[in-house]
C-alpha cells in the first residue's frame, strides 16, 4: 500500500520510478542488429584510423620541397592497394582520394592545379606545403581513445565506428520485455462495430507502438473484460513473464476499476495519483520479483502523456541509458495560454525561429480525450498553475519528444 494518497508532483513520481528500475543484463547482438540499442561498455579504439597517411583529393603525390615544376609520373596509386612506388625528387604518382600515400611523398597536389605533358606532370602551384591534402595517421582517431561511452544509443555514426574498427558483434543491454493490457467491457477491437456505450480500443495499439519505439520488446498484448478474478490471474501471469506490465483503465474511482484493488493485493504500490493534467490517476507498483507495473488511465491522451514522461524514462534506465530523464528546454510562447489547477502537459510544437530563438505553441484544444492534440506534437509545454493566463512572449519549460526543426 502507498504511504499516502496525496497528489504527487511528476518530478517526485519519476524519481520514485527510477529508484525501482533494475538495469537489465547485457547480451551480444550482430552489428547490423545493434542500431538503437544501448552500448553496454565503452567503445575504445584499438588502432589508429586511418592506419596510413591518405590522400583527401584526386591529384599527384609529390615531395613538397621539390622545386621543379616538372615531375616524371612513375605510377598510379589507387585506394585499397599499395603499388610499391617510391617518390623521389623529380618524380610523382597519380593518386586517388582515399589512397595511401606512397613512400617518399609528403603532399598531394590536387589535379586541378596540374597539367599532363606526356609522361610528366606540370605543377601549376607556386607553393606546396608539407602535409597538403593528406589525412595523417590517426587523424580520425587514436588507439586508446574512448569513442562512445557506455549507455549511449547506437546510431548510424556509432555503427560506422564499430564497423571501421572491425566489430561484428556488440555488447548491449537487453530490451525490456513488456506486456500491455487494456481493460473494460466497453472496449471492442478496431475491426468491430461498437455497440451502445462501446468504443474501439485505441490505447493498447498506441502503447504497443510507443513501447517498441522507446526500445522495449512487447511480448504480449491483449484485452481483459471487467471480471476481477480473471483480471487478477491475467495480471499475475503477465508479471511472471515480463520485465514490466502496462495496464490501461481500471485505476480511477469506479465500481469496476479493479486494477487499483488488484495491485494493492499482489504488489507494492508506490503512488497512485499525480499533480498533473492530463493523467491524474496513475498507479505505479512493483512485484516481489522487481517487475514494474504501470497502471495507466483509460483516457488515451492521459495514457500516452504518462507513457512519455514516466515509462519511456524507465525503459531508458532499464536499457542502460546514462540519461534516462526526458530532455528539457526553455521556449518562448507564441500565443496566450490558459493554466489549470494542476501542472499541465500541453501538447505542443517547438521550433527555432529565424533569430535562433526557441519558440513554442500548443496544438489547439487540449481536451484530455482529444488524440489529435498529440498528432504533430514534438514537445510538452509545462504550464504551471496560476491565476493569470500566460502571455505570448513568456518563457516556459518544455519536454522535447523529438528533434526540433527550424522556422515553422
Amino acid at each position: 500500500m502507498p504511504t499516502d494518497d496525496r497528489l504527487l508532483h511528476p518530478d517526485e513520481a519519476l524519481a520514485i520510478i527510477l529508484r525501482h528500475v533494475q538495469r537489465l543484463p547485457t547480451e551480444t547482438v550482430p552489428l547490423a542488429q545493434s542500431g538503437g540499442r544501448m552500448l553496454a561498455e565503452d567503445l575504445v579504439a584499438d588502432q589508429d584510423l586511418p592506419p596510413f597517411p591518405a590522400s583527401t583529393m584526386d591529384g599527384f603525390a609529390v615531395i613538397a620541397s621539390d622545386v621543379s615544376p616538372w615531375r616524371e609520373i612513375i605510377g598510379d596509386q589507387f585506394a585499397g592497394t599499395m603499388e610499391g612506388i617510391e617518390i623521389t625528387p623529380g618524380t610523382s604518382a597519380r593518386i586517388m582520394t582515399g589512397a595511401p600515400l606512397p613512400p617518399g611523398a609528403d603532399a598531394v597536389v590536387r589535379v586541378e592545379n596540374t597539367e599532363i605533358r606526356e609522361d610528366h606532370v606540370v605543377i601549376h602551384q607556386e607553393i606546396v606545403d608539407e602535409g597538403e591534402n593528406l589525412r595523417p595517421i590517426g587523424s580520425d582517431l587514436r588507439a586508446g581513445d574512448v569513442l562512445v561511452r557506455a549507455g549511449s544509443s547506437i546510431g548510424p555514426a556509432e555503427i560506422g565506428l564499430l564497423a571501421s574498427l572491425g566489430h561484428t558483434a556488440i555488447n548491449v543491454y537487453r530490451r525490456p520485455r513488456f506486456s500491455i493490457l487494456s481493460t473494460g467491457d466497453e472496449l471492442v477491437e478496431p475491426d468491430q462495430t461498437p455497440g451502445p456505450g462501446q468504443i474501439r480500443d485505441s490505447n493498447r495499439f498506441s502503447l504497443i507502438v510507443a513501447a517498441e519505439q522507446a526500445g522495449a520488446e512487447v511480448i504480449w498484448s491483449g484485452h481483459a473484460p471487467d471480471d476481477e478474478p480473471a483480471l487478477r490471474q491475467l495480471i499475475i501471469e503477465r508479471i511472471e513473464a515480463s520485465d514490466a506490465v502496462i495496464t490501461s483503465g481500471g485505476v480511477s474511482m469506479g465500481d469496476k476499476d479493479f486494477v487499483k484493488a488488484i495491485l494493492n493485493e499482489i504488489a507494492s504500490v508506490h503512488f497512485r495519483r499525480l499533480f498533473m493534467k492530463p493523467g491524474k490517476p496513475f498507479n505505479f507498483a512493483t512485484a516481489a520479483d522487481g517487475t514494474l507495473i504501470f497502471g495507466l488511465p483509460g483516457n488515451p491522451v492521459s495514457a500516452l502523456v504518462e507513457f512519455e514522461v514516466f515509462i519511456h524514462s524507465a525503459i531508458r534506465a532499464m536499457t542502460g541509458d546514462s540519461r534516462p530523464e526526458p530532455a528539457t528546454a526553455i521556449a518562448t510562447l507564441d500565443h496566450d495560454v490558459d493554466s489549470t489547477d494542476r501542472l499541465e502537459y500541453q501538447r505542443g510544437v517547438v521550433w527555432v525561429d529565424e533569430s535562433g530563438l526557441l519558440r513554442a505553441r500548443n496544438t489547439g484544444s487540449q481536451a484530455s480525450a482529444r488524440l489529435m492534440s498529440l498528432v504533430g506534437a514534438n514537445a510538452f509545454l509545462l504550464i504551471q498553475p496560476r491565476e493569470a493566463p500566460y502571455q505570448a512572449g513568456e518563457r516556459v519549460p518544455v519536454i522535447l519528444l523529438q528533434p526540433v526543426a527550424g522556422d515553422r
